[in-house]
């Protein structure tokens, strides 16, 4: 794994595995939001490739991008100022619903409508185990890049306004292995990061650990390990970190070798598979940068649709990146 001093001495290489965290991002998102649809399960069963229609983003990349825009506004010096203010002027003004929005989220926003501030706002919620603050962690990753003190500490900054516990463990879970797949990490490195700030005693870390040794039964073959992967963790809740973080790790394990068969793998899994989706390609993306993955695919995801957040509109995901690997010193 690569120092941080030595990833800063190479740009191109960070902007390379920055542009590609956030195309990852939206390509797992969007991937897993296409691939569960009633339609293409009747017509394909296993969807391999996006289809010919307009490009759309769910709440996984605009979150995504609320993170990102917030880290980009202090300088990647995140507080907890930073984040309610970006809440109050994005979300919060949206009203009582967000357009596919999480639980977790509107429950927070719906918080902060109250007059409660983070981390009341995400320690009060019904949601808040919720792999919403994981969706959105992966930029974090981007600025703390080979140092997951640092993406530990920020990650818990940025999810508190909408979680806590497990949900807050998820979201240091992602931007950790980001962080280390930025660096140049093997498969067992950016394994073994997630893990960085998640207590032992937890049930995140139970389910994360029995994911990876359904994945260690199976020798890596996805048909033994694909069923028990979803029945052994499943959840009444399918959005909870428990199962859903900890099954975007098995899938991680699982396949790995190139981005688009991880990201192919992801986004066929079911459940929460927009996460799981957009999970597993920001750390693909991280670990083989833009220059990884198919340039079809990037370009067709680049401009998110704003559909649960309308600032995340039009913004170039490309721009965005080159600003977060800046931040990185």
């Amino acid at each position: 794994m690569k120092t941080k001093a030595e990833l800063i001495r190479n740009q191109a290489l960070l902007q390379d595995k920055a542009r590609g965290v956030m195309a990852g991002l939206a390509i797992g998102d969007s991937f897993g939001d296409a691939s569960r649809k009633p339609d293409n399960q009747l017509a394909y069963g296993i969807t391999t490739d996006f289809g010919d229609g307009a490009s759309w983003s769910t709440d996984d990349t605009e979150f995504g991008l609320l993170t990102a825009r917030t880290l980009i506004a202090c300088e990647g010096r995140l507080t907890l100022q930073a984040v309610e203010d970006a809440w109050r002027t994005h979300v919060v003004t949206q009203g009582e619903e967000l357009n596919r929005g999480g639980n977790s989220e509107m429950e927070a926003a719906a918080n902060l409508r109250r007059g409660l501030t983070p981390p009341e706002t995400g320690l009060y919620n019904s949601y808040a185990t919720s792999d919403g603050a994981a969706m959105r962690a992966a930029p974090i990753g981007i600025v703390f890049a080979g140092d997951l003190a640092g993406a530990a500490a920020a990650a818990e900054t940025d999810a508190c306004i909408s979680h806590s516990r497990d949900g807050i463990w998820g979201a240091q879970a992602v931007a950790c292995a980001v962080a280390a797949a930025m660096a140049d990490a093997t498969i067992e490195e950016i394994l073994e990061a997630a893990l960085y700030a998640v207590p032992r005693d937890s049930w995140f870390y139970y389910t994360f650990q029995l994911a990876q040794q359904i994945v260690r039964d199976a020798e890596g073959r996805i048909a033994d390990a694909w069923m028990p992967l979803h029945d052994r963790l499943l959840t009444r809740y399918k959005a909870a970190v428990p199962e859903a973080v900890s099954q975007a790790f098995g899938v991680l394990a699982l396949s790995h070798q190139d981005f688009r068969a991880g990201v192919t793998l992801a986004g066929n899994f079911g459940r929460d598979a927009d996460t799981i989706g957009a999970i597993c390609g920001a750390i693909l993306g991280a670990r083989y940068g833009l220059a990884g993955i198919p340039a079809r695919w990037a370009e067709k995801t680049r401009y998110p649709s704003g559909t649960c957040l309308p600032m995340a509109k039009g913004i170039d995901l490309f721009h965005v990146a080159d600003q977060l690997a800046a931040l990185c010193r």
